[in-house]
Order: C-alpha cells, then structure tokens, then sequence
C-alpha cells in the first residue's frame, strides 16, 4: 500500500465516524506498510472531549505494540491535528504526520500554534499535508452544511 491508499482508510474511518454523528475526522497509524491501528472521532459516543480520532489511534497502536513510543510509525489523519491531538503526537514520537485538509481554525501543525515548530516541542514528526485534501474538505464540509 502507498500513502495514498493509507489516507483513503483514513477518510472511511472519518466517513464512518460522521454516520455516527461525529465530527468526521478519521486516522490510521502505520507501521511497516501495515496498518496497526484506526480510528474515527468518538466525542459524542464516548462522552470524551478528549476522543479525537488521533488520540483514540495513537492509544490503539500503543497498546497493540506495548510501548509508548511509536518511533517507527506514520500517523494518516484527515484533518490537521489540534494542539492536544499535536502534542500526543510528539509525547509518543511518531516519525511522520500526513493530513489532509488544513484547519485555520483550530489546526497546530501549519495553522495556528505551529506546535511543531514551539522551542517546547520534545520531538517534530516529518510533516506532509494536502493528501487527500479535497475529499477530507468535502467530507467536512458536506457534514457541516447538514447541520446548519
């Protein structure tokens, strides 16, 4: 599989998540070329402020690999990741971050605090964005415009 096809798994969490009624924001973790953990947004379902779909794969991949560490992996995610969801990131060192659509509003990574780039940071994954970047904008777009 390719980043490609990483961030399409990505956006069928996020679909799913927004079925539920969930911001739809979905992330995979990789590891080796295989996925060893996904997640959609569960905030609304968990009662959990804190259950973006970062969090809830960065947790997933930690367990399934006994470590909090995940040196070797590749974090896929739909939408910028926020300042919680960046921070979690650096805490458990993940190698490369792929987003697809920037977040002006709330995003940390090229947005915003530019948590990345903070003198505070303890690690700075590699960073790409704009994958899938019109189909996550359309996804959240679309979830938003049903709601309004």
């Amino acid at each position: 599989m390719n980043a490609s096809s990483f961030m399409d798994l990505a956006l069928k969490a996020a679909q799913k998540a927004g079925k539920s009624g969930e911001v739809p924001i979905g992330c995979v973790i990789v590891r080796d070329g295989e996925v060893i953990a996904s997640a959609g947004n569960r905030t609304l379902a968990d009662r959990d402020p804190t259950a973006h779909a970062e969090l809830l794969a960065i947790r997933e991949a930690a367990d399934k690999l006994g470590s909090e560490r995940l040196t070797d992996c590749d974090l896929y995610v739909t939408l910028e990741p926020c300042t919680m969801c960046a921070g979690a990131i650096s805490f458990a060192r993940i190698r490369r971050v792929y987003y697809g659509a920037a977040d002006p509003k709330g995003g940390a990574v090229e947005s915003g605090v530019r948590f990345f780039a903070s003198p505070t940071c303890h690690h700075a994954p590699e960073v790409y964005s704009g994958l899938g970047e019109s189909a996550s904008a359309a996804l959240l777009r679309e979830f938003f415009r049903e709601r309004r």
